[in-house]
């Protein structure tokens, strides 16, 4: 049925936790966005109902939870990524055992390779070539790194630095994937490294940033 919603919770092979809400088609796109965003909310720990609140610069965060969420939505999917509690973090600025972000877009936009110039340095461009399906990811991992950076003023072509292009796991889930790398670079000139993750899903590619010393989940091998 186009209208039923399908709730999944997985385990990323970075540690990260990603809880999707896919579906609803038949419902109007803003409708469709709030429904799924309450059938996250209704499916917490222990069944719990879970609220989603925002700090000032709009980094979203779990009601008295000690936990660091990530979210990102499009056209019939919604993404929350979220690490281990960590009672000794500040959620309000940027620490690398909370740093995680994610971002989801509709497979085929080709908007990205038009205006790859700007978001991408000349390294990157070099990554990407004339591929817009690359293009696509690498947007999808500048905006992961930007939300985990947790900083409105860096600069996405050399403050958010992609090393390595992660190979996005299929949505079927069998066949290989690659992890990449990335770097977050801060106002002082400290450069922090950052684990890629990138999938498929719901006819979206999902990008995952996480830090190295990030508290994790158990990935199960």
């Amino acid at each position: 049925m186009e209208d039923e919603f399908i709730y999944w919770r997985h385990i990323t092979p970075i540690g990260v936790k990603v809880e999707e809400v896919m579906g609803g088609g038949a419902y109007p796109k803003s409708a469709r966005m709030s429904m799924a965003r309450q059938i996250y909310c209704e499916n917490g720990r222990d069944g719990c109902y879970r609220t989603i609140l925002h700090l000032p610069d709009g980094a979203p965060l779990l009601e008295e939870e000690e936990t660091r969420i990530s979210i990102s939505h499009t056209d019939g999917l919604f993404a929350v990524a979220s690490l281990p509690k960590t009672p000794e973090a500040d959620f309000t600025k940027f620490n690398q055992r909370t740093a995680v972000g994610i971002d989801v877009e509709r497979l085929g936009r080709e908007k990205a390779y038009d205006v790859r110039e700007r978001f991408l340095s000349d390294e990157e461009l070099k990554l990407v070539g004339e591929s817009a399906e690359l293009a696509l990811l690498a947007w999808t991992i500048k905006e992961a790194l930007y939300k985990a950076a947790l900083d409105t003023s860096v600069d996405w072509r050399t403050g958010l630095r992609i090393l390595t292009l992660p190979e996005p796991q299929p949505e079927e889930g069998e066949g290989g994937y690659t992890l990449g790398r990335a770097e977050i670079v801060r106002p002082d000139g400290t450069v922090l490294p950052m684990d890629l993750y990138s999938y498929v899903s719901a006819g979206c590619i999902v990008s995952v940033a996480c830090s190295p010393k990030a508290a994790k989940y158990g990935v199960k091998k």
